[in-house]
Order: C-alpha cells, then sequence, then structure tokens
C-alpha cells in the first residue's frame, strides 16, 4: 500500500511530495492535466513562442526549499531583473531599482526621495518577520483537554515572545500593515502619485479589490517578502519558464522515488470508517494509502471530493462561502518586436523592456478599475503588468522577436447578469492590449499570436476557482491561523488522514513552495506519533 496520495502536481504538491519521500515514505502524485506544475508551466502558445502560461514571475520561492531540493543541481536558474520595475506615463516614466530609485523619484518629489530609505527600513522589518513565520505551522485553535491545547498555547506563547521583542515603532507598522489599505499606508509615506502607484501595484496583485480597501496594505506586504539569489525583495525569471521550477521539483521528487502520474484526475476522496483510505480516479480505479494530501483550492476539496456528510456542518458551510477572485485576466502574447514607448523611445532591448512594467499612473487609477469592475464586469481602464522574459531568456523565441506576459486586472471573477467569459473573452484581449498600446504605439500591430485567460478560463485549465492564483482571498479572516480556517490551520482537516499542502493554507498564494513543505512536516509527525501506522525514516524529517 501506498503511504501516500498527493492530490494535484502543482509546485506545493511536488514539494511536499518530495518531503515525504525523503522521509521514506511511499507516495504517488495525481495530476489532472497531462503535465505537472500545475499553474507554474511553460508551454508553447504559438509557433515558436513559449511562455509561462499562468504564474509568470520569481520571488518569493523559498530559499531553503530551493536548497533542500537542490533545484539548481536539476537545473534551475533565476536571473534578476535589470530593473524591478518601469512605470510609463503621458509625461514621463518613473524606474525602481538598480540604485536610481532616488533619483528617479527625486523628478516628482525631493521629500519622497529622501523618504525612501526610511520606508525601506520599516517594510524590510516587517518582511523579515514573515520570512521567519512563512516555515511555520501557525497556532491552531483546538477543542479538549488542557493536555492536547498545550503545544499549540506553546507554539502561541513563542510567537508572542517574538512579537513583544519588536521596537514600539515596529509593532506599530506591524499592525498598520495588518489592518490598514494599502493606499492610506502609503498616502502616510509619501506624496506624489507616481510612488505610491508603484508600491501601490503590489497591493492588488491577485486582490480583487481597490487599493483603498482595509487590509489591502498586507497584500503589498505578501509581495515584498521574498527574494532572488540572496537578494531580499528581488524579482526574477526563471530560465526556460516557470515551468523550469516546477520541472526541476519532479526530477527531485523522482529522485527520492516519487510516482508522478499525469493524465489522472481524482473524482472523488475515499473515507473507511470516517477517515481518508484513498481517492478514485477518472475512469474508476481504486487507489489506497495510508493518507491523503491535496493541493487543491480548499473549496475544490471539500466541496467536490470529500462526502459531504463526513464533515461537521459549520465547517461544510464555511467552507462553500471560502472567498476566492483575483480579479485576474492573463495573457501571453507574440511580437514581433519589442514595444517603444512614448515616454523613452526605443526598440532595441533596454533595462526598462526586462523590468515589469506596470500600466497604472496612481492609486486613484486602481481604485476607478477596481470599482468599475464591480459595477460593469471589467474595468475601462484597467490595470497591466507586462513583462517580457525573452529580453532575459531569447530561447523563449525566434531570434529577433519576444515574448511578453500580461497580468490584467480588474475583472469580474463572475461577470454580472449571468453573462458568460467566453462571450466576452476577446473582447477584454483587445482592450488590454489597446492600453498597453496608448503607452507604445507600435504594440498592437506587432503582435503575432495571443492566449488568453480569463478567469474562468484560469478555472477550467489550473482550477483556480474564480481565477484566483492565491487559492483563496489574502484578507485578514482568511490569513496565518485562519488559513483555511480556524481550527484548521495546521494543514490537517476535519477528516481523518486527509491533509491540504495548497497555496489554501498558511502562508498563501505565490510560487513560494513553503505550504507543502509545511503540510509535510505534519504528516510526518503524525506518523511519528504513530497516528497513521508506520514511523518515518529516522533524521529524514522536514
Amino acid at each position: 500500500m501506498r503511504d501516500a496520495i498527493i492530490i494535484g502536481g502543482g509546485h506545493n504538491g511536488l514539494v511536499c511530495a518530495f518531503y515525504l519521500a525523503r522521509a521514506g515514505l511511499k507516495v504517488t502524485v495525481l495530476e489532472r492535466r497531462g503535465v505537472v506544475g500545475g499553474a507554474a508551466v511553460t508551454e508553447e502558445f504559438h509557433p515558436g513562442f513559449r511562455n509561462s502560461v499562468a504564474a509568470y514571475t520569481v520571488s518569493l520561492l523559498n530559499p531553503r526549499v530551493i536548497q533542500d531540493m537542490n533545484l539548481a543541481g536539476h537545473g534551475l536558474r533565476v536571473v534578476e531583473r535589470p530593473l524591478s520595475n518601469f512605470l510609463p506615463f503621458d509625461d514621463g516614466y518613473l524606474k525602481l531599482g538598480a540604485g536610481k530609485t532616488a533619483r528617479e523619484v527625486a523628478k516628482f518629489s525631493q521629500r519622497d526621495a529622501e523618504r525612501l530609505e526610511d520606508y525601506g527600513r520599516h517594510l524590510d522589518s516587517a518582511a523579515d518577520l514573515l520570512r521567519e513565520l512563512v516555515l511555520q505551522t501557525p497556532p491552531n485553535r483546538v477543542q479538549g483537554s488542557w493536555l492536547t491545547a498545550l503545544p499549540e498555547l506553546l507554539k502561541a506563547g513563542r510567537l508572542g515572545k517574538r512579537m513583544s521583542g519588536l521596537s514600539l515603532s515596529s509593532q506599530r507598522e506591524l499592525l498598520d500593515l495588518f489592518t490598514k489599505s494599502a493606499g492610506d499606508y502609503l498616502d502616510g509615506w509619501f506624496e506624489s502619485a507616481p510612488i505610491k502607484a508603484a508600491y501601490g501595484f503590489d497591493s492588488v496583485v491577485g486582490n480583487y479589490a481597490s487599493p483603498y480597501t482595509p487590509g489591502s496594505a498586507y497584500v503589498l506586504l505578501h509581495h515584498v517578502f521574498g527574494e532572488v539569489n540572496g537578494k531580499k525583495g528581488a524579482w526574477g525569471h526563471a530560465i526556460g519558464g516557470m515551468g523550469a521550477i516546477t520541472q526541476a521539483m519532479a526530477k527531485a521528487a523522482q529522485a527520492q522515488g516519487v510516482e508522478i502520474r499525469t493524465g489522472c484526475a481524482v473524482d472523488e476522496v475515499l473515507l473507511d470508517k470516517g477517515r481518508a483510505s484513498g481517492v478514485v480516479v477518472a475512469g474508476g480505479e481504486r487507489m489506497d494509502a495510508r493518507v491523503v494530501v491535496s493541493n487543491l483550492n480548499p473549496r475544490l476539496l471539500y466541496t467536490r471530493l470529500v462526502d459531504p456528510g463526513a464533515l461537521p456542518a459549520d465547517f461544510l458551510r464555511r467552507m462553500q462561502a471560502w472567498r476566492c477572485g483575483s480579479g485576474t485576466f492573463r495573457m501571453n502574447v507574440a511580437l514581433a518586436e519589442l514595444p517603444d514607448f512614448s515616454c523613452l523611445p526605443g526598440k532595441v532591448a533596454a533595462e526598462h523592456h526586462g523590468s515589469g512594467i506596470i500600466i497604472a499612473p496612481s492609486l486613484q487609477y486602481m481604485e476607478r478599475a477596481y470599482h468599475d469592475a464591480r459595477a460593469l464586469g471589467w474595468s475601462r481602464d484597467p490595470i497591466v503588468e507586462l513583462l517580457i522574459p525573452s529580453t532575459l531568456d531569447p530561447g523563449l523565441a525566434p531570434p529577433g522577436q519576444h515574448v511578453a506576459s500580461l497580468f490584467c486586472q480588474h475583472v469580474a471573477p463572475e461577470l454580472p447578469d449571468g453573462a458568460s467569459w467566453d462571450a466576452h473573452r476577446d473582447e477584454v484581449a483587445d482592450l488590454m492590449i489597446a492600453t498597453v498600446d496608448r503607452y507604445a504605439p507600435n504594440f498592437k500591430r506587432s503582435v503575432l499570436g495571443r492566449q488568453i485567460m480569463s478567469p474562468l478560463d484560469l478555472e477550467r485549465t489550473f482550477g483556480l476557482v474564480g481565477g484566483d492564483i492565491f487559492h483563496g482571498a489574502l484578507g485578514l479572516d482568511q490569513l496565518f491561523a485562519a488559513r483555511p480556517m480556524l481550527g484548521h490551520a495546521d494543514y490537517r482537516g476535519p477528516v481523518a488522514g486527509l491533509y491540504t499542502c495548497g497555496s489554501g493554507t498558511h502562508p498563501g498564494g505565490g510560487v513560494t513552495g513553503a505550504p507543502g513543505h509545511n503540510a509535510a512536516r505534519e504528516v510526518l509527525r503524525d506518523f511519528a506519533r504513530r497516528r497513521v501506522g508506520r514511523e518515518p525514516a529516522v533524521g529524514q524529517g522536514v
């Protein structure tokens, strides 16, 4: 019998499988699609042009996971962007990174340029705390005797001690970042629209909200705790696209003996006397295992694959209401030439072509985009982040040509009045291209082909409910000890032997590998405590 079945071969499923197999367990990964990787895959979308289909950039991938899985040894190479970001405007531009930020910001406000260092120091302090927490299992609310609750109380006590060790100023900053809107937070630091737009963009990435929505400051923070090649806060590109990450992970897992089966959708989680005992896959095959670990959005797991009669009524009700929806519209385009920006002309590759190009000139622009989408289905002036990875990775496109990723917001996960995304996909794609064309007038005519992923397409293809790239909104009610639900923050659900390891658990979305790492640790603890039936190999924990 298998020790563990992993449902879903996305990056967290592969990470979890690796750690379980390294500890000596017999593990099988089941992936519905024909390729592992989940939303982190590279595919040819137009003849001769390849790109990262959904997830599109690297920063949050945890260094511990990279090291333990020896991803470099399995072929992964990540390069840093030459600039962090480039924001084109009607009357100028702003560049961030490469030591140029202060000089660039001073074009708009000398006061803001002088505050950058202090802002960065405060944000880094908060981000450092997140870096400490991402590989920890949150304190879990448990019922029962004090003896049962003691481990969780100790865990909470250690966290409280860590928090109390912060300076009063740092505690205030954390309170701001966990409760305020990004707009209010940034308005307290800066006066000029360009720098607030540049930093505020992180608060709406994958977040169907205005930058003035309370709690959006945390989403901003969530996007800055990563690193590239040891450089904190940097963003980069995986050579070969995001699929290079998950292919390296698959190789690392297989080297530990993991069996990976693609084209193998799971229809049902089997239960035996109230305990998960295996799965039924499409076609009716039964596969038994001591434990089952799900890398799916938790709403998909508990509302589609588990007998509702086996779940507590309150748990099922809350899982059915699990908030999903990123407001995201993804596109990949094949380009005959590089964009020629009116504010910074030139079609020869330059540093700004290799950056994250943000089309959203102000926080107010982003706020209008959100309210527009809520009322009409999609923003008439959308937010677009344009990346051109072929400037860093020429093998993605034919010589002299390029591929671009468009990460677009805001669109409604579900259109009003029962309208279907199938009927409006191309219309909105045309709008996204026209939005870029406004700032780079050669863009539309340079498009040779395109791949369109509406929220509905993202759900159908990758299981991202409502197009939610995080497997659940990063609101205060769905974070840390409440992710996915208070009482189940330890990667264990209400069904014995059924665990969760995806982005719907702590620390949330992004290509981090942290949920997979953490879930594996909890599974191994239960094996070691003989709650499952056999012990893992000594000294091979997580």
